[in-house]
């Protein structure tokens, strides 16, 4: 796997904490130095590199790290819960932890 370049956010403005999450990924990745790339409902994109339910449909919203070598790795899917509250803490430490921080 090559260096990570950017962060990609594949989401919907009907999606779940969409605004929050997307936000999240944006800064993020400008405190990291990356590139972020949003995608709008890009369901070929899900299929290709996306987490699937058991009925090979891709859930929204997801992000990825990209590589400089083409590749991509699928961090996260949906905004983690603790309780009944999402909990974007965890969704940034997920982030880290796939940047191997």
């Amino acid at each position: 796997m090559g260096k990570p370049v950017k962060v990609i956010y594949v989401g919907a403005d009907w999606a779940p904490f969409n605004d929050k999450l997307k936000r999240l990924c944006q800064e993020f990745a400008a405190s990291k130095g990356l590139a972020f790339e949003e995608r709008n409902e890009d369901f070929v994109f899900l299929t290709k590199y996306g987490e699937k339910d058991e009925l090979g449909g891709a859930d929204i919203p997801q992000v990825f790290i990209g590589y400089d070598d083409g590749t991509v790795k699928h961090v996260l899917t949906k905004v983690p819960i603790a309780g009944a509250s999402p909990d974007f803490e965890e969704a940034r430490k997920r982030l880290e932890k796939a940047l191997g921080e």
